[in-house]
């Protein structure tokens, strides 16, 4: 018996002997050379990797540390590149006496980090989702090998097969609208399937590979493309990163690497939700730890950012997209959800590297004094985030309800949007803070009417005001819905980007009456915008809405724009004479939203919910 057992050990020790190294993935597929960090975390992915010997010999490259974590099928390699040049240098892994070689390229930055120029408030972004968008490759509908075979535009909650380069085919109708930067729902691989037949992760937020295009938008090489073409026309492109969270499918989630890899493993606590407890100097444990321990949704599992081998991961993903696309910035989801510390040395970071970029949080309550406290160098805490902007949900809040209501002499209607703004005080650089009327998370402005004189007025207020300004898809050809049922309903395909749409809505043609009427007030807003340095550096200030009439005025180097808004459904009348502090001694003005010339000497009658832009 004894004779039988030592020749099986044999046998496996022969066996392991024999065994091939195999490198399956190592992350980032490739990186930079000349970053003011110096440092980098290679993730070996393969099996057994984790004792495996490292060996690099390459001029300027040092190995600092290995960590080999719980999985036996991980190992991290912490190297130095202070020294390094461009090429291509041999990574070589030992497994007793087994061998493999992994060749790995270090290149040269397109630019400097200082060189590259996020967006500001000179720029308006519009946001859409790629599968949604236009279809223009139907040959990538459905990938074979993939978990989700399902593309079905009849189910709201499906892929429909919108690409890219559906969007690359209609560059010229952001280029009409006028919008200056693209900012696209994730384009990352989200390999997982359907949940029963009905539900997919059309919206990209349920990451399986960080370093990888969902082949159904396209490919690494596509979106660059795309990218490059959007540059050529003038216009930035805002990429949509998840930090909080990855998606169930993604090899982390089946092969974890470490037992502090996740909070709560195996979604054993979803999240409650509720942002206050980040902030709130009384803040229980237990509510801190619901809010960002818990897990978003079940297939949605939540990254411990506190494990500084995990953060280093995600900062590198960010970077090595902005040195391989050329992405102009950053909206990262869900930002109060992650481990406030570990964001803000990601926020440092990017800011050392690169201090021209931007980054957008989705910081969602509707409490101003709470959204600033997230914006850098904030006085109203005691930790600096250092993230340049944030989203303005107080604006969304208040102008959902403003919409709906008649505009009293205190509180109600246009009250609502100049109390709002009223506390502006608080922003660091209110310039730095992103507004918006409707999003892919919300309603649409115009939920299931079309009420084309509220959205002209909420366009108007959104466009002139002292923000950074966000479209949402469609808004502009008076694209409606409302998530009572289902989300798809606030997501629905642009008529016109699918081959079997019935009519095409990017050309005039295909629009009807109202939508190109919409569109045009849209467009000449935004070209008027354009390099507008009234809108973008201009002084604001507002008036108390005075019989239902709000004004908000913007004045920079003599030149003076009134946004001038009725709140009421009945005519009204602007006394001039109250405004003379705004409006001085000019007596012409001429109104953008038409091109017709305004008599300033004399009162103005306003029909019900008019809006006036007035330019001089």
């Amino acid at each position: 018996m004894k004779r039988i057992t030592l020749l099986l050990s044999l046998c496996l020790i022969a066996l392991c002997a024999s065994a091939k190294i195999e490198v399956k993935k190592l992350e980032p597929t490739t990186w930079y050379v000349g970053m003011k960090d110096v440092s980098l975390q290679l993730m070996a992915y393969g099996e057994n990797i984790r004792d495996a010997e490292v060996n690099i010999n390459y001029q300027g490259v040092r190995i600092d540390s290995l960590v080999r974590l719980d999985s036996p099928n991980y190992l991290l390699i912490y190297l130095n590149l202070k020294d390094a040049q461009a090429g291509t240098m041999n990574i070589d892994f030992k497994v007793g006496k087994q061998k493999t070689t992994v060749k790995y390229s270090l290149l040269n930055r397109a630019m400097r980090g200082e060189d590259r120029k996020g967006f500001d408030n000179s720029d308006v972004l519009y946001m859409l989702m790629p599968d949604r968008f236009a279809n223009g490759n139907p040959k990538n509908d459905v990938i074979k090998g993939m978990q989700d075979q399902l593309c079905n535009r009849n189910e709201p909650s499906l892929r429909h097969g919108g690409d890219i380069a559906g969007i690359m085919q209609h560059l010229d109708y952001f280029t009409d609208l006028g919008v200056t930067a693209l900012w696209f729902t994730p384009v990352l691989e989200n390999d997982r399937p359907a949940d029963g037949g009905k539900h997919s992760t059309y919206h990209g937020y349920a990451t399986t590979d960080y370093y990888r295009v969902d082949p159904r938008f396209g490919t690494n090489d596509d979106y660059k493309a795309l990218i490059a073409a959007c540059h050529q026309r003038g216009m930035k492109v805002v990429m949509d990163m998840i930090f909080n969270h990855c998606g169930d499918y993604h090899a982390w989630n089946k092969d974890v690497p470490s037992k502090n890899w996740f909070n709560n493993p195996n979604y054993g606590l979803q999240t409650s939700y509720k942002l206050t407890p980040v902030l709130d100097p009384y803040a229980s444990k237990v509510d801190m730890a619901e809010t960002v321990d818990g897990w978003f949704v079940s297939s949605m599992p939540d990254l411990n950012q506190r494990n500084p081998h995990v953060m280093q991961y995600l900062i590198q993903n960010s970077i090595w997209w902005i040195e391989t696309v050329g992405i102009d910035g950053i909206r990262m989801d869900t930002y109060p959800y992650a481990d406030r510390k570990a964001m803000a040395q990601w926020m440092k970071r990017l800011d050392t590297e690169y201090p021209n970029f931007n980054t957008v949080g989705e910081t969602w309550v509707t409490e101003p004094a709470y959204t600033a406290a997230w914006q850098k160098d904030s006085k109203l805490s005691d930790e600096n985030s250092y993230l340049k902007t944030v989203m303005d949900f107080a604006f969304f809040d208040r102008l959902s309800m403003a919409k709906n209501e008649e505009t009293d002499d205190w509180w109600k209607g246009l009250n609502r949007i100049y109390t709002s703004l009223c506390f502006d005080y608080l922003y660091t650089n209110p310039s730095n803070v992103m507004a918006f009327i409707e999003n892919h998370d919300t309603d649409r402005f115009l939920g299931n009417g079309k009420d084309t004189l509220a959205l002209k007025q909420a366009l108007a207020l959104l466009l002139t005001m002292n923000r950074t300004p966000q479209l949402y898809y469609g808004t502009e050809i008076l694209m409606n819905g409302t998530k009572e049922v289902t989300d798809g309903n606030v997501r629905k395909d642009f008529p016109g980007g699918f081959a079997d749409d019935a009519v095409n809505k990017f050309t005039p043609e295909g629009r009807t009456a109202d939508e190109n009427a919409m569109f045009r007030f849209t467009s000449r807003l935004l070209h008027w915008r354009q390099g507008n340095e009234v809108i973008t550096q201009g002084k604001q200030t507002q008036f108390i809405p005075y019989h239902g009439i709000y004004v908000l005025a913007r004045q920079h180097k003599g030149k003076t724009v009134l946004t001038i808004l009725n709140g009421r459904n009945k005519m009204g009348k602007m006394d001039v004479k109250r405004y003379a502090e705004v409006i001085g001694n000019s007596t012409k003005a001429i109104d953008i939203t038409t091109d017709k010339t305004i008599d300033l000497s004399t009162d103005l009658t306003l029909s019900p919910r008019q809006t006036m832009v007035l330019e001089f």
